[in-house]
C-alpha cells in the first residue's frame, strides 16, 4: 500500500485502525487502572490487616475486577464500537479479565516476598496483563469489529 505523497510517518500510523484501537484501549485501560487504584487504596484503608495474604489477594481481586467492568463498557462503546451481543461479549470480556486477574495474582505471589503486599506489587501485577488483555479482547471478544 502506497502512502499519499507528503504524508508523515505519524499521519500514516494514526490512519491505521489497529493503532487507533490500541491507543483508545490504552486510554480506557488508564481509566480502569485509576478505578482499580482508587478502590485498592480505599479498601486498604478499610480492611484490617490488609497486608496479610488473604486480605491482599481479596482486595486486589475486587479492585481489579471493578476496573475491568469499567473497561468493558468503555471498550465496547468507544474503542471497538461494538454492536455485537452484549451478553456474549460481556461473558467473553469477563473471562479474559479473570485470566488477566490470574496472571496478576501469580505476579503478586512472585514479587510480594521482595516488595511486600502494597502499591508496588499491585502496580506490577496490574501491568502484567495489559498486552495479553488487549489482543485477546481484540481478536476474541470484539472480533466482529476488530
Amino acid at each position: 500500500m502506497n502512502a499519499p505523497v507528503g504524508s508523515t510517518l505519524l499521519e500514516r500510523v494514526k490512519g491505521r485502525r489497529g493503532v487507533r484501537q490500541f491507543v483508545k484501549f490504552g486510554i480506557v485501560g488508564a481509566s480502569g487502572f485509576l478505578v482499580n487504584f482508587v478502590i485498592f487504596t480505599v479498601l486498604q484503608r478499610l480492611v484490617p490487616n490488609h497486608t496479610a495474604a488473604a486480605q491482599y489477594y481479596t482486595i486486589y481481586s475486587v479492585s481489579f475486577l471493578a476496573g475491568g467492568v469499567s473497561n468493558y463498557f468503555l471498550n465496547r462503546s468507544w474503542t471497538f464500537r461494538s454492536s455485537g451481543h452484549a451478553g456474549k461479549e460481556g461473558a467473553q470480556f469477563l473471562s479474559v479479565s479473570v485470566l488477566a486477574l490470574g496472571v496478576g495474582l501469580v505476579v503478586s505471589a512472585l514479587v510480594s516476598p521482595y516488595l511486600g503486599r502494597g502499591h508496588k506489587t499491585w502496580f506490577l501485577a496490574t501491568c502484567a496483563g495489559i498486552v495479553v488483555n488487549f489482543f485477546i479482547n481484540k481478536y476474541w471478544t470484539f472480533r466482529s469489529v476488530a
